[in-house]
């Protein structure tokens, strides 16, 4: 009888051990597929799943993921084919319009020369507004195409201060035109980034136009010394709902401007493409943009 029950016992103890060996080989085995999906997830490859257990249901598991990671790169390729087919579509088409809204632009010009009535002189002050407003839109989806198809930057050690002043320098007459008296606080050494200094103006003179744009009357620019710097301005029309969706892709706060909704997306676009970041609030009527560039 007590033969019997040590055989009893030690047959449990095997299967026990038995079964732990194969619940460890199936944690194994389901830790090697996420740990494999999540790579290549996040990699450009075609190499699919493979896992050490022999086990049928884990293998079929392996399988089943894997059928799903040749569909995902179908349609990862797809994407990006149709990503490349839109932004060549869009540089093309914005390239074609310059062409004939230059001739009209031009033939406009002619025409305010010429004697007319008061009337064919508000037509076309109307036209000229419309001609204006249509070949800001063409230019600007065509620098949005260009910057996203840019791939490279040039890289150098830039003076984040002197590119600023630059920037705010070349909006003089536009900040005198709306009698906007900028109050402008940037510290007196110098902050280096290494950075493209062409993608920086850029994004420093899109923050400042969209200031301009929709400032009650004030303008701020604070810069500290971690390389981070605000643009404030009142913006009584926003609200946080509005001011969050700024950076939006053609996203206008009120479509009666005279303003396509790019010029914040290609900033952010350029800010994130150089490893800094950059952020909208809304606070007390005041909107807060802040691009920071870490060291």
């Amino acid at each position: 009888m007590v033969e019997l029950l040590w055989s009893l016992v030690v047959a449990l103890i095997l299967v026990i051990f038995i079964l732990s060996v194969k619940v460890y080989l199936l944690q194994k085995s389901a830790g090697e597929i996420a740990d494999a999906f999540a790579e290549r997830l996040v990699t450009d490859t075609n190499t699919l799943i493979d896992i050490s257990s022999r086990d049928r249901s884990m293998r079929k598991l392996a399988a089943a993921v894997n059928t799903q990671l040749r569909q995902l790169r179908r349609e990862r390729r797809r994407f990006v084919q149709g990503d490349l087919e839109l932004k060549e579509a869009v540089t093309n088409i914005s390239h074609d319009l310059r062409t004939p809204l230059t001739a009209i632009c031009g033939y406009l010009d002619l025409l305010e020369r010429e004697e007319k009535s008061e009337t064919t002189e508000r037509y076309l002050s109307y036209i000229r507004n419309r001609s204006e407003a249509l070949r800001q839109l063409t230019e600007e989806l065509f620098c949005y195409s260009v910057v996203l198809s840019a791939k490279d930057f040039t890289f150098e050690e830039v003076n984040l201060c002197r590119i600023l002043e630059d920037s705010l320098l070349s909006f003089y007459g536009a900040l005198k035109q709306k009698n906007i008296t900028p109050d402008i606080r940037m510290p007196e050494q110098h902050i280096i980034r290494l950075l493209d200094p062409a993608a920086v103006s850029r994004i420093f003179s899109n923050i400042i136009s969209n200031a301009i744009k929709y400032s009650d009357g004030d303008f701020s620019v604070v810069m500290d010394t971690a390389g981070s710097i605000v643009f404030s301005n009142t913006a009584g029309n926003l609200t946080p709902v509005t001011a969050g969706r700024l950076f939006d892709r053609f996203y206008t706060v009120e479509a009666s401007r005279n303003s396509t909704g790019l010029g914040l997306s290609i900033a952010r676009h350029l800010t994130e493409e150089m490893g800094g970041s950059i952020r909208a609030d809304y606070r007390d009527r005041t909107l807060s943009i802040t691009v920071s560039f870490p060291e």
